[in-house]
């Protein structure tokens, strides 16, 4: 099974974390492939941290030879860590991803140029990366404009975000209400 990189998008509650699990259980199923997830999400509370166990327990049920790697912060780098051609790296999520940035739990968020080094970096990583990268998001541009300027940096940001990705990754895939809605296709050879 060849699968490309691939960019899921959709609201919340909308399947794209288990769609993109479908593609890591996929690539498994195939002899000598290798799945990494890399969570972003830091358990800031207690329903957070609820939630989080919540995913992880039913993950490893539905795809329980996919590994694990924490990465709240440092995507980049540990794309170019794991990314081989025999192994399919899973991003859930670049939403949380973002929040670490500009809305952290703890400390400040980083300034305009730190956070346009940070985008460079995942650019790069992305480019460079051997093997596929199946990356997941959720959409909150669709909404009115929050009123805080915090939020409006969030969603400004979040949008610049997805942008970026999406012309990197040959495959755009809008979930909605569990099902798949092509968006983007690239046939690479």
């Amino acid at each position: 099974m060849h699968l490309q990189s691939e960019f899921l998008l959709g609201g919340q509650r909308s399947g794209k974390s288990r769609c993109g699990e479908s593609r890591a259980a996929g690539w498994l199923a195939q002899p000598g492939h290798r799945a990494v997830l890399l969570a972003t999400a830091l358990g800031g509370d207690e329903e957070m941290r609820a939630r989080i166990h919540r995913h992880q327990r039913d993950r490893a049920e539905r795809v329980p030879a996919m590994a694990l790697d924490e990465v709240p912060r440092d995507l980049a780098g540990a794309i170019h860590r794991h990314s081989a051609p025999d192994c399919l790296v899973l991003v859930d999520c670049l939403t949380l991803w973002l929040t670490q940035w500009l809305m952290p739990i703890e400390g400040a968020p980083v300034d305009g140029a730190t956070w346009l080094a940070v985008l460079a970096d995942l650019d790069a990583a992305l480019q460079a990366a051997p093997g596929p990268v199946v990356l997941v998001s959720n959409e909150i541009g669709l909404g009115l404009s929050p009123m805080s300027r915090e939020a409006r940096r969030y969603v400004d940001e979040l949008g610049r975000l997805h942008q970026q990705v999406a012309a990197r990754c040959p495959s755009v895939t809008l979930m909605v209400a569990g099902l798949e809605m092509p968006v983007k296709r690239v046939v690479q050879r």
